[in-house]
C-alpha cells in the first residue's frame, strides 16, 4: 500500500510538470493522448458552453462566454498548484517521514499542510521535518514551488501580448468591413472610395495576422477562448471574413491580380484547418448558405454600379461554392464549438460601425451617432 502511494504521488508529480512544461514552454501543439491541459479545458467548456446556451443570443452571453478565457486559466494554474502540492504530501505520508507538529498524531493532513507550506515557501515554522531524506524533499518541493510559480506569472504577460497583437486586426477590420464584418462590404467599400488597388496592402496584413494567429493559437490554445471587446467581433468572424473575400477576389473580380489573394487564402485556410484540429472540431457542413445566389446577384450589382467589374456566369459561381468548401466547414465546425457566429458573406447596407457609435450617444442628449448611410467608402461631408 505504501509502494502505490509513493509511486501515485510520484506520478502526480511527473505527469503535472510534464502537462506544465509542454502547455507553457514548448511552442507547438502536442499530439500524444493523454493530456491534462486539453481534458481540463474540454470539461470545463462543455459545462460552460451548456450554461452559455440557457442565455438568450446577446450580451448577456457574450458577457458570460468572455469570463471563460481567463478565469480558466486561473482554474488550470490553481490545478497544478494542487497537484504537486497532493504528489509531494503522498510521497511524504507513503513513507511515514518524522514531522515535529502541535498535534500528538501526524496524519494525512499534517502531511497535505506540511506540502503546502514548503510549496509556497512560507515558512511558518510549525510543522518542521525530523529527519535528512524529508528536509532534502521539503528543499526540492521549495524550490520547485518557486521556480513553478514564476514561470506562471511571465507566461501571463506572452498570453496577453499575443491576445492584443490578435486584437489590433480586428479592431481595423470595423471601418473596412462593417460590424460584424463581411467581405462584401469590403469590396463594396473599397469599391465605392476607389481604393481597390490598395486592398493589395490589406492582405499583406492579414497573411502576416493569419500567421501570427496559427502560431499563437497553437502555442496557447487558451486564446481560442478569449473573446473580443465588442458583441458583433471575432477572430473567427475575421478570418472568415478575409477567406470569403480572397475568394472573391480570386474568382469574381476582373482585372486584378489573384497572386496576393492566393497567398491570402492558402495562409488563412491553413489556419483555420489546423486550429479546428486543435480543438479537435470535425468539419461540418452549413445548414445555411451564407451566400445564397440572390445574395450573390445582388453583390455583382452592387459591385459593378461602384465601378468595380465583376465576372458572372455558372463557372464563376462553382468555383466560388469551391473554395467555400475548403474552409466553410472547418470555422462552421469552430463556430458551433466556441459558440460565435459566423459572419454573412454580403453583410447588411446602412449599418453603423462600432465607431460610429457609442453607449454614450443613447444616454446623454444632444449627443447622437454618425449617420451609418454615409459611412461607404469611409468619407464623411
Amino acid at each position: 500500500m505504501h509502494i502505490i502511494t509513493f509511486l501515485l504521488g510520484l506520478a502526480l508529480i511527473l505527469l503535472t510538470l510534464i502537462d506544465g512544461f509542454e502547455t507553457i514552454l514548448q511552442p507547438r501543439r502536442v499530439t500524444h493522448r493523454f493530456r491534462f491541459a486539453r481534458a481540463f479545458y474540454r470539461s470545463t467548456w462543455r459545462i460552460w458552453r451548456f450554461v452559455a446556451t440557457r442565455f438568450s443570443i446577446g450580451r448577456r452571453r457574450e458577457a458570460f462566454l468572455g469570463i471563460f478565457g481567463p478565469l480558466s486559466l486561473l482554474g488550470l494554474f490553481a490545478s497544478w498548484c494542487i497537484g504537486l502540492i497532493i504528489g509531494f504530501s503522498l510521497i511524504f505520508w507513503s513513507r511515514s517521514y518524522p514531522l515535529a507538529a502541535p498535534e500528538q498524531s501526524i496524519n494525512y493532513l499534517s502531511y497535505l499542510y506540511f506540502s503546502g507550506t514548503n510549496f509556497f515557501t512560507l515558512g511558518y515554522g510549525d510543522v518542521t521535518p525530523m529527519s535528512n531524506t524529508i528536509r532534502a524533499l521539503s528543499v526540492i518541493e521549495a524550490g520547485l514551488g518557486f521556480a513553478f510559480l514564476a514561470v506562471l506569472i511571465t507566461y501571463l504577460p506572452v498570453l496577453y501580448q499575443a491576445f492584443s497583437r490578435r486584437e489590433a486586426i480586428i479592431s481595423l477590420m470595423d471601418a473596412r468591413a462593417g460590424s460584424p464584418p463581411s467581405a462584401g462590404q469590403l469590396l463594396l467599400r473599397a469599391a465605392r472610395s476607389g481604393s481597390v488597388k490598395e486592398i493589395e496592402s490589406f492582405l499583406a496584413e492579414w497573411e502576416q495576422w493569419a500567421a501570427e494567429l496559427l502560431e499563437s493559437h497553437l502555442s496557447f490554445p487558451v486564446l481560442s477562448y478569449y473573446r473580443s471587446q465588442h458583441d458583433n467581433q471575432s477572430w473567427l468572424a475575421v478570418l472568415t471574413t478575409i477567406l470569403d473575400a480572397t475568394s472573391l477576389l480570386m474568382v469574381a473580380v476582373e482585372e486584378y491580380n489573384t497572386y496576393r489573394a492566393q497567398l491570402t487564402f492558402a495562409m488563412a485556410r491553413h489556419a483555420a484547418v489546423d486550429l479546428a484540429l486543435v480543438l479537435r472540431t470535425r468539419p461540418q457542413p452549413l445548414e445555411q448558405d451564407r451566400f445564397p445566389p440572390a445574395d450573390q446577384e445582388r453583390l455583382r450589382k452592387l459591385l459593378i454600379d461602384a465601378g468595380l467589374p465583376h465576372r458572372s456566369n455558372q463557372q464563376v459561381k462553382e468555383k466560388i461554392n469551391e473554395l467555400r468548401g475548403m474552409y466553410e466547414p472547418f470555422v462552421n465546425a469552430l463556430s458551433q464549438r466556441l459558440l460565435f457566429t459566423l459572419p454573412p458573406v454580403m453583410g447588411e447596407e446602412g449599418v453603423a460601425d462600432n465607431w460610429q457609435r457609442s453607449a454614450w450617444m443613447q444616454r446623454t442628449p444632444g449627443i447622437g451617432s454618425l449617420p451609418a448611410a454615409k459611412h461607404d467608402g469611409v468619407h464623411f461631408d
